[in-house]
């Protein structure tokens, strides 16, 4: 689980969920909250009163001592001891009735974790801390795209399709930086923090919303103690799926062990960023995988499905980065393309682009830039087999030449020997 830098600047958000104070505050009925403490019980043996509390994500006052009180009084657990002075520090135990009744909450759900929050606290939540509060000008993008080199036209069409919020068609030929540019424009989304629960219920279904891979934490503000326990604090997501991504992982994913549900990739990356890598290659075909988004991107709501046959209703606050290879129009038709405002295209570099890239790699490889080794480069490899400038190819290449540099204990310069042997071992004709 990655932890955001103590030194970052902490973005202030527009909501914050305040700890219950009762049973009726956690938006959870008496009988959902006893079968989940049963069932933590029942997988922990015995802990205390404050460690149900903690592994339920709970305040212990005024909510789980009324559980436990409960229980008590059902004879569904027992008092093992005391680890202290305080009710809180009482060990408890499930006794026999309270395993059977456990087993009977399992057989319905296998879900053992945080407390959820109600589905309608979720949606409240992500729409107060939409997107649309953030605002990218010339100045962050320089510095958040300042290790790539990026021509003027293609600079000045980014900006405003970040601040949109809503969807970005990255296309061009292989190599040109796709991906690149749609993570540099995840961290600048990341600049902001917002709040995501550890789950979310509906109909007494448990969701899984945080994500310890793909959520990266950020530190606590300083009101931390009054905040919900069941919420995390973490940066703005940014999600990256690929050739793995199907028509069935942007629904609810039902464990039909476990009985309850993980979320979709595009919930969790609701006020971030979900990058679409490679888009063209996955297992469905490219219309269907887009026509499943055409609602969603129109009316920024998204509708997913219970296993029950249940449609519930959940905020689409998401900017979509689609990065391929292949044109648009042998990808998607006309109406899609409309609700994509955003279509930029990543060019192949130009000769003083490709030679600024190739300059920053030697520096960054420790290999004395030359400019007579690079017109031997473009001479030899590009111009006279008319082969098109990649701004993948500096560093591929000059990695190439330090790895044969190595090889033959030599130092890595730019001679035309070890140029045309990187070159060959890298450049294959199609």
């Amino acid at each position: 689980m990655a932890q955001a830098p103590a030194s970052e600047t902490v973005t202030p958000t527009a909501f914050v969920p305040r700890a219950p104070r009762s049973v009726e505050e956690t938006g959870l009925n008496l009988g959902f909250l006893i079968d989940l403490a049963l069932k933590v019980m029942y997988f922990e043996g015995f802990l205390s009163g404050y460690e149900l509390a903690e592994r339920m994500k709970l305040p212990y006052a005024g909510i789980v001592d009324q559980v436990l009180e409960f229980l008590k009084r059902e004879k569904l657990c027992e008092v093992r001891g005391a680890g202290g002075f305080a009710e809180s520090a009482y060990q408890y135990a499930i006794s026999d009735k309270g395993r059977l009744m456990a087993r009977e909450a399992l057989d319905r759900s296998h879900y053992a974790g945080p407390a959820p929050v109600p589905l309608t606290v979720y949606n409240d939540a992500i729409r107060k801390q939409s997107l649309g509060q953030i605002a990218v000008h010339q100045r962050t993008m320089r510095q958040a795209l300042s290790h790539l080199v990026i021509n003027e036209e293609t600079f000045a069409q980014l900006g405003p399709a970040v601040n949109s919020g809503k969807s970005i068609f990255l296309f061009g030929p292989p190599g040109n930086g796709k991906t690149v540019i749609a993570e540099a424009i995840g961290k600048m989304i990341m600049g902001g923090n917002i709040y995501v629960p550890h789950a979310v219920e509906v109909d007494g279904q448990v969701i899984k919303v945080f994500d310890s891979v793909n959520h990266v934490l950020a530190e606590a503000p300083a009101a931390g103690r009054n905040v919900d326990p069941r919420w995390v604090y973490i940066r703005r997501p940014v999600i990256t799926v690929g050739g793995e991504l199907t028509l069935e992982t942007l629904d609810l994913v039902y464990d039909e062990t476990n009985k309850y549900y993980e979320a979709p990739f595009q919930m969790k990356a609701n006020g971030g960023v979900l990058i679409i890598d490679d888009f063209g290659r996955q297992q469905v075909r490219p219309r269907d995988l887009l026509n499943r988004w055409i609602v969603p991107l129109e009316k920024r709501v998204d509708f997913l499905t219970l296993h029950t046959g249940r449609k519930i209703e959940v905020p689409f606050d998401v900017l979509i980065v689609f990065a391929t290879n292949l044109a648009p129009k042998d990808l998607v038709d006309e109406a899609f393309l409309r609700r994509i405002r955003h279509k930029i295209e990543i060019k192949n570099p130009t000769f003083d682009e490709y030679r600024e890239i190739f300059r920053r790699v030697c520096q960054a490889k420790g290999v004395q830039y030359d400019d007579r080794g690079l017109a031997y480069l473009l001479q030899e490899h590009y111009i006279k087999p008319k082969r098109p400038l990649r701004a993948c190819h500096p560093r591929d290449l000059v990695e190439q030449l330090c790895d044969i540099a190595r090889y033959l204990n030599v130092p890595p310069t730019l001679s035309p020997e070890l140029i045309d042997r990187a070159a060959s071992a890298y450049f294959v004709e199609l």
